[in-house]
């Protein structure tokens, strides 16, 4: 199977299955630093699926008030600020946002090559699915998180 197959397959199991947001950084001298909504995805770990394209994942965060600003560390300062230009671009007080994703070309893996985490390894569709660990089937991998998104209660 190609990975347009398997990823069509995958689309049509998750009918229905709850999607969270995507959300790409904006500015603009009377907003300021914001993160908006450009649209939604099923998240399947290293992927991000939506109903036309396939993403590679990023950074996640949770929309939400910074809270109080006593931070010790730069980095809990840092989130804390990713996590209010979200709230500030529209997303729901502990709405999941995805920023910083970028497009797998599918038609480049069909073709037997790779494209973000996703490539043709000993001729079987496979995915990179952590920087520690190698390549696996892409078909196992999408069975895998597809359960998961229907898991009721998740």
């Amino acid at each position: 199977m190609t990975a347009s197959d398997l990823l069509s397959e995958a689309r049509a199991a998750l009918a229905g299955a709850p999607q969270e947001g995507l959300g790409e950084e904006r500015s603009s001298r009377w907003r300021g630093r914001r993160i908006v909504r450009v649209g939604s995805a099923w998240h399947l770990g290293v992927l991000l699926l939506t109903d036309t394209r396939v993403l590679a994942t990023a950074e996640v965060l949770r929309a939400a008030d910074p809270g109080r600003r006593g931070y010790t560390a730069e980095s809990a300062r840092a989130r804390a600020a990713r996590r209010e230009e979200a709230l500030r671009g529209g997303f729901a007080e502990g709405e999941v946002v995805h920023v910083g994703w970028s497009v797998v070309d599918v038609s480049a893996v069909d073709a037997g090559g790779s494209s973000g985490p996703l490539a043709v390894v000993d001729a079987v569709v496979s995915v990179h699915w952590s920087s520690a660990g190698g390549y696996m089937p892409l078909a196992t991998y999408l069975r895998e998180r597809v359960e998961l998104l229907q898991t009721p209660g998740r």
